[in-house]
């Protein structure tokens, strides 16, 4: 670990800053079509603007993310959130579709610094309270992805679309202020230059093993997220049901469960390895895609369904990327950079093959298809996790006496421990 243990509210405060940057991402979407009349924008340019934010997020994610490997905290995450204050200044006031385009690519690329708050409270977290730091974290951007369109939505309503992102610019500044002044200051020790790191973000992806794993996991329940809740929406819209935006965007409040449960998983990655909790996880996801599968369309077990599914996946997220910072603390920020790049890139082919999905098999095939991505998952997950225990890794749940690494020889973090 680099530097002295985050303090308990610097944790909360990443996950704060977490929480309100990737909100940013997603809280245009209810407002689009008063965008649209506002600008005199077309349905395709319109159809442009969340686009822009993910492309510009995915940018972020491998571009900005090695800096959490090269720049002190407080100014790395308050430089950022100031950019994404001016970004969304410029979203507020702009008067054509290219300024608000171009404004959307930055707010995008700097509201992946929800990211690298992760990657920092994984880097500074106190001995044993690795899992701990991240899950509190997890649950910050959680509530972002689920609340960010409402709070959006609700703010448009109230204020108008322009009024609402001079809100969240008030949101990141106030952000910026007090990474600026909690967070720590030391510098971490780069490894060569900043283009050597983007370099060598690909052969972090050969040269690790853990990080292949978790890459391979992490798609596979990204796939099946991304399948489950584009199929969702698809098919709720469509007749004979034909609900509205409103009532499709309640069934999200079901993943609160998710965010709920999220920091009970933290203490059970310390407590466990990370390799056991995403196989309990990816358990309770294909539970949960099972009741979807059997139930849908109504109401109660399409909820109930819902939220086992959400906690499942959430609760594996939080796990894995735990797996990926243990693999090297220092060089965090860019093995989670290679790590989220690729994860989103899986779940784009899974958001992209939904309706082919829906027009061959239905939602009960769609489901399935979802169900099988998850137990796929979770048989790797278990083989890795067989495969330390049987190679001298963690025994019944506990590190061995003396052991120095924060991997086992099967690739899953074992609960973190400074190096004396």
């Amino acid at each position: 670990m680099s530097g002295p243990a985050l303090p308990r509210y610097g944790t909360l405060l990443l996950a704060c800053v977490a929480a309100t940057a990737i909100a940013d991402n997603y809280a245009f979407q209810p407002s689009l079509t008063d965008v649209a009349d506002d600008l005199g924008l077309s349905a395709t340019t319109t159809g442009l603007i969340p686009t822009a934010i993910l492309v510009g997020c995915t940018a972020g994610f491998a571009l900005l993310l090695p800096l959490t490997d090269r720049i002190a905290p407080h100014r790395l995450v308050g430089v950022q959130l100031c950019v994404l204050a001016a970004a969304l200044t410029l979203a507020a006031a702009a008067p054509n579709a290219p300024v608000l385009l171009t404004a959307c690519l930055l707010i995008g690329a700097m509201a992946g610094v929800a990211a690298q708050a992760g990657a920092i409270a994984g880097r500074y977290a106190a001995p044993g309270r690795r899992g701990t730091a991240m899950a509190t974290v997890a649950t910050g951007l959680s509530a972002g992805i689920l609340l960010g369109r409402w709070a959006g939505g609700s703010l448009a309503d109230l204020l108008g679309w322009r009024r609402m992102l001079l809100v969240l610019a008030g949101l990141a500044l106030l952000g910026a202020f007090a990474t600026g002044r909690l967070l720590p200051r030391d510098r971490p020790r780069p490894r060569g230059g900043y283009p050597a790191a983007l370099a060598a973000l690909a052969p972090l992806l050969r040269r690790h093993r853990p990080l292949r794993r978790a890459v391979v996991t992490g798609g596979l329940w990204y796939f099946a997220f991304n399948v489950v809740w584009v199929a969702l929406s698809l098919t709720l819209a469509r007749p004979p049901y034909s609900l509205d935006a409103t009532a499709i965007g309640l069934y999200s409040l079901a993943g609160l469960l998710g965010f709920a449960a999220l920091p009970f998983t933290g203490r059970l990655v310390d407590r466990y390895t990370p390799g056991r909790v995403v196989v309990g996880a990816m358990g309770v996801a294909a539970l949960g895609t099972a009741v979807l599968a059997a139930g849908f369309p109504h109401p109660v077990p399409t909820v109930l369904g819902l939220a086992l599914f959400d906690a499942g996946c959430f609760a594996a997220q939080a796990a894995n990327q735990s797996v990926v910072v243990a693999v090297d603390p220092d060089r965090s920020g860019s093995l989670t950079g290679v790590y989220l790049v690729l994860y989103f890139a899986v779940g784009a082919l899974g958001t992209a093959a939904t309706a082919p999905l829906l027009d061959a098999f239905g939602p009960r095939g769609t489901m399935l298809t979802a169900l099988a991505a998850l137990l796929t998952a979770g048989s790797l997950a278990a083989a890795h996790a067989r495969g330390g225990a049987g190679e001298g890794g963690k025994e019944n749940g506990r590190e061995p006496v003396g052991a120095a690494q924060d991997i086992g020889p099967a690739g899953w973090a074992a609960p973190a421990r400074r190096r004396i």
